[in-house]
């Protein structure tokens, strides 16, 4: 397992952190963002989008819960799921994600204790923002074979943890 800890000091930098992770990402791959409203965690979700190259703007899937993202040439589609909404892992599992879990990038925003079933390999993505500035700071924490070398999150920056 190996952990990051990143200092966001605005929206345009979670995007870029977003991009950042992004372009680390392939088929396959699950991203669980945890992080109260307003933490950023659509804002990452479009620089992954961004990074990924898939169509579409990238929104909060609040409403629809889940919204593929299909790839403008060659990369995996995105899906973007918001499990907010959702009363637990039987609805996640109606869902049928685990169908898609390994031709696409998966982001599952409010996933943490719901998504984590999806794949044994994963990024954990905490976003915690002080009120007072809205500095965000995401702490990575990468699970599974995929993610056990330390080195594999030293792309992002940050501090080890």
């Amino acid at each position: 397992m190996s952990v990051r800890q990143v200092v966001l000091p605005t929206a345009p930098a979670t995007r870029a952190f977003g991009a950042a992770l992004g372009r680390m990402l392939r088929a396959g791959d699950l991203v669980v963002l945890t992080g109260t409203l307003g933490a950023g965690k659509t804002t990452l979700t479009q620089g992954l989008g961004e990074a990924l190259g898939v169509r579409g703007a990238v929104t909060s899937p609040t409403f629809v819960i889940a919204r593929v993202h299909p790839p403008t040439a060659g990369g995996p589609p995105l899906v973007h799921v918001d499990a907010y909404r959702l009363a637990g892992t039987l609805e996640l599992d109606d869902l049928d994600l685990d169908a898609t879990v390994d031709e696409s990038v998966t982001v599952v925003e409010w996933g943490e204790g719901l998504a984590e079933g999806l794949a044994e390999d994963r990024l954990e993505v905490v976003l915690d923002v002080d009120p007072a500035t809205e500095v965000r700071t995401a702490t990575v924490t990468g699970v599974g074979l995929r993610w056990a070398d330390a080195a594999a999150l030293e792309v992002l920056g940050g501090a080890p943890c």
